[in-house]
């Protein structure tokens, strides 16, 4: 039997009702292909650890899915899975029903060289310089995350999607107040790990 997370068993149930055959389904091939690996809940969406390490995660949202793996960037179909999902979480774009989805054969095979990538103590190439130029991360902010440890490690281990919904709300405040409430705000949730959506994932 997979060993798995309650804590994960109640977001799929939590979700809504197109999303949980998407996530159970997903849940199904990771364990399926990957036996040994570990449940967590991270950052408020179900996550799958193998040799300690991040592998990949899946989150549901109110009209849409999504599924993705923390090392895509290294992998045989990085730009592919890359293009045209700029604006979703993951790698698969936004996924609405299990039609949406690769082939099982596919999966499982991206699932086997995600794997890979783990077993061989392969690591991200830093990001940090290029977070902050790419992003254009607002200079308040900045100084915010600065003086709390804790909602900075948090916001740079967070995918691009999730800082970029953080940095664009800010950004679009009308005036000083309102920005400098968003950043408070911002610095507050990432203290306890929660993305941008975080109230619309569960």
């Amino acid at each position: 039997m997979p060993k798995t997370d309650p804590k994960i068993d109640a977001y799929i149930n939590k979700s809504a009702s197109f999303a949980q055959p998407i996530l159970n389904h997903f849940r199904d091939l990771v364990h399926k292909t990957c036996p040994e690996l570990e449940e967590k809940i991270k950052w408020g969406f179900p996550h799958f650890d193998f040799k300690g390490e991040m592998m990949c995660s899946m989150a549901a949202f109110k009209q849409h899915c999504a599924f993705g793996f923390w090392k895509a960037s290294m992998m045989k179909d990085a730009q592919k899975m890359k293009e045209g999902n700029e604006e979703a979480m993951g790698n698969y774009g936004k996924i609405t029903g299990l039609e949406d989805l690769p082939s099982d054969k596919v999966i499982i095979a991206q699932i086997k060289e995600a794997m890979k990538l783990n077993e061989d103590g392969i690591k991200l190439p830093p990001r940090k310089k290029t977070i902050a130029l790419a992003l254009k991360i607002p200079v308040e902010l900045a100084n915010s995350l600065a003086k709390n440890k804790k909602a900075k490690t948090t916001f740079e281990n967070f995918p691009p999607s999730h800082r970029k919904e953080y940095i664009r709300w800010i950004n679009e405040a009308k005036t000083v107040s309102t920005k400098e409430k968003r950043i408070a705000t911002t610095v507050d949730w990432l203290s306890q790990g929660k993305s941008r959506n975080w109230k619309h994932e569960k």
